[in-house]
């Protein structure tokens, strides 16, 4: 490597993990602010002491009991999403890799209505199953966002599907979802329409510790594959025909990758709904600061992703309180421009 080449190398290597730890320290102060503020109001003193024992009941109550886990579901389901996202856009090749473009969203939502009026789950109060309820909603959600990604990859299975197929399939089954989940709604009643509303609004808030670890328990792993294979991703960006002289299974790379990509998505938006944009922007946010290099790539993503998150969930929290509004309004509201703004400026990083 020449001197130029090896001085240009080491300036993007200082780049890429200045953006890293500026990463890293954005989402912990994102994190303190989003334990600190809220309808009762708590000095960041009191949020630390609070943390390790100390304080009032009251203090550490509304800490450990109501804003740990919610801050703790925005950093999981963030990071998850993004680090799903950043993996679809790779292994697809192509910059509208996301849950919601895939159709994987829709499918969620189709299998949580279907639940709610066909077997009577929903809210404790109001489930013909009892108890049970919620917890088959998530199953149904998860079951149906996997067929839709079952559907996909038979497509690349059996029929040699190229990226931009996949593509348009997802777009298809977002919409066959969709048609699905309305005509749901239309013979539902008034409280199981309201019920459905309800989940698909995403919500951070609505996880228990449990559900916290479960969707950490599907996340990490997830997100050490995807750094395993940071190599191979690396290459696939080449092209395929160049990752195919290099020894790389394209395929067997592209099929895994949207399977453990799609079963964190569907982890995620099985216990707190659709958060839409997450998984879409933050991906697209790093590759235009520090490029595309996978190794830095996918945790910066994840950074970001649990950073936007936790921000969206906080302001969320407190724009209208004490009104609390579901945090995929915000990430809607912000996403959207906030991605055509990215891909009017940065049109040229792919």
């Amino acid at each position: 490597m020449t001197e130029p080449a090896l001085a240009a190398h080491r300036e993007s290597t200082a780049r890429r993990l200045g953006f890293l730890g500026v990463s890293v320290g954005l989402l912990v102060i994102a994190s303190l602010a989003g334990l600190a503020i809220g309808s009762v109001s708590l000095p960041l003193v009191d949020v630390c002491s609070a943390l390790v024992g100390g304080e009032s009941d009251l203090a550490r109550s509304i800490v450990w009991n109501v804003r740990v886990p919610r801050v703790l579901t925005a950093v999981v389901a963030g990071g998850g999403l993004a680090i799903a996202g950043a993996a679809m856009q790779t292994v697809l090749r192509n910059p509208l890799g996301a849950p919601y473009t895939l159709g994987i969203s829709q499918a969620a939502a189709f299998g949580a209505a279907a639940s709610i009026v066909l077997i009577g789950t929903g809210a404790d109060g109001l489930s013909k199953v009892g108890s049970l309820g919620p917890y088959l909603t998530t199953i149904a959600a998860f079951v149906a966002a996997m067929v839709s990604t079952g559907v996909i990859l038979l497509l690349v299975t059996y029929r040699r599907a190229t990226p931009e197929t996949m593509i348009l399939t997802g777009v298809a089954l977002g919409s066959l979802f969709t048609a699905g989940m309305t005509t749901i709604q239309y013979f539902a009643s008034d409280t199981e329409v309201a019920t459905i509303v309800y989940w698909t609004f995403g919500d951070v808030g609505r996880a228990s510790w449990p559900q916290v670890g479960l969707m950490a328990a599907v996340v990490v792993p997830g997100f050490a594959y995807f750094l395993r294979n940071a190599w191979n991703y690396d290459v696939l960006d080449a092209g395929t025909e160049t990752a195919t002289s290099l020894g790389v299974d394209v395929e067997s790379v592209r099929i895994r990758g949207m399977a453990l990509a799609s079963v964190v998505t569907a982890t995620i938006i099985s216990f707190v709904g659709i958060i839409g944009f997450v998984g879409l922007v933050a991906p697209h946010l790093v590759r235009m600061v520090i490029g595309g290099n996978e190794r830095y790539l996918l945790g910066a993503s994840a950074l970001v992703g649990a950073t936007l998150l936790v921000v969206a969930d906080t302001v969320a929290r407190t724009i209208v309180a004490p009104v609390v509004l579901p945090v995929s309004i915000l990430t809607s509201f912000l996403g959207a421009p906030l991605f055509i703004y990215l891909v009017i400026e940065g049109r040229d990083y792919w």
